[in-house]
């Protein structure tokens, strides 16, 4: 199976000021940001992507850009609007402290499943879509290169925790549980018989494992042995 690398887009202005960008142009990384994706690219550099897909927001475009300049080889430059962010309507620009205080506000935090923003879409739409793009571009890429093939999907905060959340099986409303961090990496699988959850939230730490020969489908009963980090001195 292919391995699905999920990167959140680094810290943006609009992060920095406390407000809800959704879909507005021209946001872009701030300082912090774009160190954050430097980060993250170099985490990438040992990882032959086959593939690099971003939302079509600056932002995500940005830190889709960074990785790609750490790679060795020439990864697929793709652009899908399933995973862009959430059409948060008339939240869209204002501040998240203003937004706190709106009766639909407690309603994504204890039951998004059931948030039509207004002038936007729905939190299950969101899910929905996100996911389906997820799941066909993963399809392809390990059809065209293998089972072993890697590759990184760059995207927004509530899109990643929705398709994690699918991948553990969790109900939509219990998706505010998980964390993205900015520029963060979380990790699935599609196996045959389910995803399995590699990764979540993680800002540090090696991968350069993932070069190694894909993971087994069926899971290992007692957790197994983990996986070995290469050593640099027998290649």
């Amino acid at each position: 199976m292919a391995t699905l690398i999920l990167v959140r887009h680094g810290r943006t202005t609009a992060n920095a000021g406390g407000i809800l960008a959704g879909r507005t142009a021209g946001v872009s990384l701030d300082e912090v940001g774009r160190d954050q994706a430097a980060r993250t690219a170099e985490r990438l550099g040992p990882v032959p992507l086959v593939g690099v897909v971003s939302s079509p927001l600056e932002r995500c475009r940005q830190t889709a850009r960074t990785i790609l300049d750490r790679q060795p080889g020439s990864p697929v430059r793709l652009i899908d609007k399933g995973i862009t962010e959430c059409d948060y309507g008339d939240w869209q620009g204002r501040t998240i402290s203003e937004l706190a205080k709106e009766d639909l506000w407690s309603v994504v935090q204890r039951q998004p499943s059931a948030v039509v923003f207004p002038g936007g879409e729905s939190m299950p739409t969101m899910q929905a879509r996100a996911v389906a793009a997820v799941r066909r571009r993963d399809a392809e890429f390990e059809a065209e290169h293998g089972p072993g093939a890697v590759w990184a999907a760059v995207s927004h905060g509530d899109i990643i925790k929705s398709i994690l959340a699918d991948a553990l099986g969790m109900h939509l409303d219990l998706f505010q549980r998980i964390h993205v961090n900015p520029a963060s990496i979380s990790i699935i699988r599609y196996g045959a018989s389910r995803p399995d959850v590699v990764a979540t939230n993680t800002d540090a730490g090696d991968l350069s494992w993932l070069a190694t020969k894909p993971a087994d489908d069926d899971a290992v009963i007692g957790g197994g042995a983990g996986h070995e980090t290469p050593d640099p001195a027998r290649s």
